[in-house]
Parts: structure tokens; sequence; C-alpha cells
């Protein structure tokens, strides 16, 4: 064009973020009173990341209340962006970015899908790792061969099954936590809380499902009580079955795939499966059965910080526990033994010599370690570990002490650095139990 020469703009063209305001109605047909912008406009929420909010939300809503008289949408829920493990944001200058496809092919959708809901924290940016994303492939992994475990057992699902009708105090208990977890989905998944949601189905799947009561069911399965494999078949298959529903959403395409295998292919489609809304009840039974998990959990964890090899056991000496805790022992001895790795289940009025202690309830249970490591050696191990870990976290405090390197560095590296330290203070806090523990052995 010639110096001086006027422009005219084109008169068909609208700029991006003006195109963009008209959506919510352009699309259905207006200015013409079309029967799909009656039915579908308004609609409910618009997804959208926070930094588009004035280029694009606020312009919708002032060009539908213009012209249709109506806000576009009612809710409006503003995602967290995706950034690199480090937190920068995601630049192919910077040539940290990640291809959801590369990802797809290696760790499937599923596990991408569920590592951004269980991320996506409201107000906080997800960091995404490739190996949080393997983390939750392995997740799946765990619910896959939780199905296959129940299968080779016989869980079969029964569309009789009442969840009232259940003798088993083992199988009460986890229909009580399937009600929790289920509530707290529910209710997550309303307020747009979708990290909260899958947090819950994964702690239910992973924790109480597969590492306590598929183990909790094996003596049962493997017993002489027919009526209890029975309920425990069907229970089993029941449970799985609505855990897989309220995966539906986080993870659709392997549990259809086990739907079909829960259910039969003439159930038809898990999406299509009513929402699960159990009202089953049974606190005495939940409050029986997490005892026995704090019980075994606390002696492992005993064991592994004590370092005691996997193959030592020793007796599981009681003090102070009332008859409701003995009967309790009586009743899961089995299991107890098996999963504690405890020789025989003493009760006594004075806590052994020797021994590290862990309070359950209102009683203490002692694990005698003189019997099981050399306590000198160990003691000197554990101090050894302490004092590196606690170089380490002088080393960072001094570090984020520094206000030039806070001023100077890169956000994310200050990020990761206080990251760290919380990791390190809490090893830290481990290891000083440890020595206590050691040290009320001696």
């Amino acid at each position: 064009f010639k110096p001086g020469e006027i422009l005219t703009r084109d008169e068909d063209v609208l700029d991006t973020w003006f195109s963009s305001a008209l959506w919510p109605f352009s699309t259905l047909g207006w200015p013409d009173e079309t029967p799909e912008l009656a039915r579908y406009y308004q609609t409910d929420v618009l997804v959208t990341g926070f930094d588009i909010i004035f280029f694009w939300v606020a312009r919708m809503m002032m060009m539908g209340l213009h012209f249709m008289k109506e806000e576009p949408f009612h809710t409006v829920y503003v995602h967290a962006l995706v950034r690199d493990k480090d937190g920068a944001k995601m630049s192919k200058s910077k040539g940290n970015v990640i291809d959801p496809l590369d990802l797809i092919d290696e760790y499937g959708a599923d596990a991408l899908r569920f590592t951004l809901a269980i991320m996506a924290a409201q107000g906080r940016d997800v960091k995404l790792d490739p190996s949080r994303i393997a983390g939750y492939r392995n997740f799946g992994t765990k619910l896959w061969n939780a199905a296959r475990f129940a299968d080779m057992n016989g869980a079969v699902l029964d569309p009789a099954f009442d969840p009232s009708s259940a003798k088993l105090t083992i199988n009460r208990w986890i229909l009580t936590e399937l009600t929790r977890t289920s509530n707290e989905v529910k209710a997550a998944i309303e307020a747009y809380k979708f990290n909260e949601a899958s947090s819950a189905l994964y702690r239910f799947v992973w924790n109480q499902v597969c590492d306590w009561y598929l183990e909790l069911l094996k003596p049962v399965f493997n017993g002489e009580d027919e009526a209890g494999k029975v309920e425990a078949r069907a229970c089993a298959a029941h449970v799985l079955a609505e855990a897989v529903k309220l995966l539906h959403p986080f993870m659709p395409f392997m549990t259809e795939e086990l739907w079909e295998h829960l259910a039969g292919s003439g159930a038809g489609l898990a999406c299509h499966a009513a929402w699960p809304e159990p009202v089953f009840a049974d606190e005495a039974a939940a409050s029986e059965i997490n005892w026995l998990i704090d019980l075994v959990s606390g002696l492992r964890s005993v064991r592994a910080e004590m370092n005691v090899p996997p193959s030592a056991k020793a007796p599981l000496v009681m003090v102070g526990a009332t008859t409701i805790t003995e009967e309790r022992l009586h009743r899961h001895e089995p299991a107890i033994k098996q999963l504690a790795r405890v020789t025989d289940i003493v009760m006594e009025s004075a806590v052994p010599a020797g021994s590290a202690q862990i309070v359950v309830g209102e009683a203490t249970a002692c694990l005698p370690l003189g019997d099981l490591i050399d306590l000198v050696a160990e003691k000197a191990r554990l101090e050894k570990a302490l004092s590196k870990i606690s170089d380490d976290v002088d080393k960072i405090e001094r570090k984020l002490a520094n206000e030039k390197f806070v001023a100077n560095a890169k956000p994310e590296i200050v990020e990761a650095e206080r990251e760290k330290l919380v990791e390190l203070l809490g090893q830290k806090d481990k290891l000083r139990e440890a020595i206590e523990r050691l040290a009320q052995a001696g």
C-alpha cells in the first residue's frame, strides 16, 4: 500500500475474541430462532483456563446478556494450567513441551486422564511428570489384578446380593467403606473438586480393597466355611463392580472392559449403569477392621524402621488389652500372624524388656527386638542416617535463607528446594522416632 492511503477493514471478518464471544449462541443458529437455540441455551458449565477469563469468558457473558438477555452459562470451572515437572510453562523454544499423544502411547489414555484429574487441585497448576503417569498406570494394573484375583476365587456378580445380609465382619467393613467413598466422590464431583474425588477412589481401591480386603479374604477363600465363601465371592464382585462404576469418569476405557467382564455383555455399558448410591453402614465392623489395619500397619512400620529381615519372626506381646481387644485378637489371629509375621500373641501386664512399642487403641503392642536384630548395630545405622539427613537439611535451609538465591533463582527451582526440605524433615522425624523406639527397647 502507499503511504497515507486509507485502509478499509474487511467487512466479513470478526476479530478472534469478538467471534469467540458469540460462540455460545452463534453455533446454535442465532440470529434465527432455531430449535437448537431454544433447547441448548443457556449451557450449564464452561471449562476454561484462568489466562483467558477477560479475553473470552467476560466477553461471552457480555454478548450473551446483550443479545440473548440471559447469561450463557451459570458456572465457570477454571482449571489448572499444565506445566512441566519443574513448574515451568511449556514452550517450544524451551523444548519442554510434552505431547499428550506420546504419553497415551506409552502409558495409556486412562493413566494420563487419572493423573490430570488427581493433580487438578483448584488454584494450583499441574506439574506434569511422566513418572507420576507411570505411577497411576500401576494403579490401573492394581485394579486389574484385583479383578483377576477375585475371578480366580470364584467371585461372580450376583444381582440379588443384599449388602445388609452380609455376616462376615470383613465384608461389612468394606461395604461401609464403599458407602463412605461413594459419598465422598459424589460430593467432590458436584463441587468440581475432581482431585478429591479421584484421591478418594485411589485410597479406596488401592489401600482398602487391594491391600487389605482381598488379603483378609484369603483365609476365607482357603477355609472350610462354605457359607462364608459364597458371601465373600458375591461381596467381592459387588464391591469391585461399584468401584468400577465410580472410577468410570476417570478411567473410562479400562473400567468398561472390567464392567463387561464382571456384569456380562448383556448388562450394557458401564457409562449407562446406575450411579452407585450405597447406604450400608456398620460402624462396629468398620471400627474393628480399621483397628486390625492400624495394628498390622504399626507392626510393619516398626519392622521396616528397625531394618528387621522379612524372614525374622517374634511373638506379639499385648499389654493393657481389654476384653474386646482380646476377642478381636483371637478372632483375627490367623491374619495377624500372616500379615505382621508374628509367631504367637501373648497377653502380659508389663512391657517386656528389649521391645519396640506401639499404641493401638487402649493397648500397647510390643515387639521384642532383641530376638530379631543386633540392637547396637541398628542404633549405629540409624544415627548415621540421621546425621546425613541433618546435614542435607542444614544445606537447604541455608540456601533458602539466602535472599539473593531466593530472588535470583527461577521460581520452580526455589519451589523444588522447599519441597525437598519438607520431604527431608519428614524422614528426619521418622528416624528420630526409630531411635527413640530403639532406646526404649534397649
